[in-house]
């Protein structure tokens, strides 16, 4: 089996997780990281024992000895890279969002189709098992039509005005903060699971902290609170949302809403949903991903828990072991990489994947979702999604 090789791009939180999900893909090879942070791109080349340590995302870009570049920069670098990526031929998996605007998300889609290379972006929620479980039943019209759709995303890493980070400064991370970051995984994993379209949204976001304090040096903190000597700090104004509720419409009928919350105390990356069908309602929480909650009318509920041999035969292949060994989120990644690269490694057309993995028309749709959501807490009315 050829060894395909492969470099990841941002040194932060996601790239190293990258990283390893790569290494535990047969015939993956990670040659490189590249980050203009020269400390934290040597670093992790020491720790992976990576050959390359690149201090400049375009030397990366440049080796002709690297196929797939991963792209795990802050936002206001994504479109730069990611263009640059498709113009050098070269296969592409970008963190989302994708892009900025749509304007740009939609450039990128026609060069990735000119370019006929394979892209992607990281939905990975998509490939818990049973999210992908969960997929079939639906598609096998096990729920009947779907009636409404709810949920909620929440987090707490931002529930303190001392809590600061590169995503609070709208130059860097875009004009959507909380919507952007997390409401776009919730909507496209409800997209994915029930094949059915955003088409309308409104809604009704908030700003708890109008400004925050950033540290005038770097000092690690835990939840806000000073590690060691008090702090001095910047005032900084905060123009993006830290939460908000939004009431949705998708194009088979069904009514939603979603809930998303930066600043909800206790909650650490608790994303949720309930899709409730004529026939039966399924629910499933992110931080519990190895059971699926099945609800019925007439009869007991139910609770399947991640088992390949409980499972439907096409979505045994994302459950790598037996039941009551759990997987987890290092797993959707893993899951999501090994579909690219069967696919990089199949060699047909990129335009063919069938959903096998989000591509850049996944992510130029959310930031379309974004950018409706945005407009419609501005002019307070259900406005379209273009």
């Amino acid at each position: 089996m050829k060894t395909i090789n492969a470099a990841v791009i941002g040194a932060g939180f996601i790239g190293p997780a990258h990283i390893e999900a790569l290494r535990r893909i047969d015939a993956v090879e990670v040659v490189a990281v590249a980050s203009n942070n020269v400390e934290q791109a040597e670093n992790i080349a020491e720790k992976y024992a990576l050959a390359k340590a690149y201090h400049t995302w375009e030397d990366c870009i440049n080796d002709d000895s690297i196929e797939v570049i991963h792209n795990c920069t802050p936002n206001n670098l994504h479109f730069e890279i990611n263009k640059a990526v498709l113009q050098r031929g070269k296969h592409i998996v970008s963190e989302k969002p994708l892009t900025m605007t749509s304007r740009e998300s939609a450039e990128l889609v026609k060069l990735a189709g000119a370019a006929g290379v394979v892209n992607a972006i990281n939905f990975n929620y998509r490939f818990y098992p049973l999210i992908q479980h969960a997929r079939s039943l639906v598609h096998k019209g096990e729920l009947g039509r779907i009636y409404t759709v709810h949920g909620q995303y929440l987090q707490d890493w931002l529930y303190y005005d001392t809590d600061y980070n590169w995503r609070l400064e709208s130059n860097i991370s875009g004009i959507s903060r909380a919507v952007a970051d997390i409401g776009s995984h919730w909507c496209d994993l409800i997209q994915f699971i029930t094949g059915a379209k955003i088409t309308r949204v409104c809604a009704s976001l908030f700003t708890v902290h109008n400004t925050r304090k950033k540290p005038k040096t770097h000092v690690a903190t835990f939840q806000g609170k000073e590690a060691d000597a008090p702090m001095e700090y910047d005032e900084i104004p905060i123009d993006t949302e830290d939460g908000g509720s939004i009431l949705i419409q998708f194009d088979n009928g069904a009514h939603g809403v979603l809930t998303v919350s930066q600043v909800s105390a206790g909650r650490k990356n608790y994303e949720w949903f309930e899709i409730d069908g004529s026939r039966k309602a399924i629910h499933w929480n992110q931080e519990e991903p190895n059971s699926l909650w099945i609800g019925y009318r007439d009869k007991p509920n139910e609770i399947v828990i991640k088992d390949p041999s409980l499972m439907d035969a096409p979505t045994r292949k994302y459950a790598h072991y037996p039941g009551g060994h759990p997987e987890g989120y290092p797993d959707c990644l893993k899951n999501l990489f090994m579909n690219v690269y069967e696919f990089i490694r199949s060699g047909k057309n990129p335009a063919e994947h069938h959903k096998e993995f989000p591509t850049f028309e996944d992510g130029h749709t959310e930031i379309k979702i974004v950018e409706a959501i945005l407009k419609s807490n501005k002019e307070k009315k259900w406005i379209e999604v273009s």
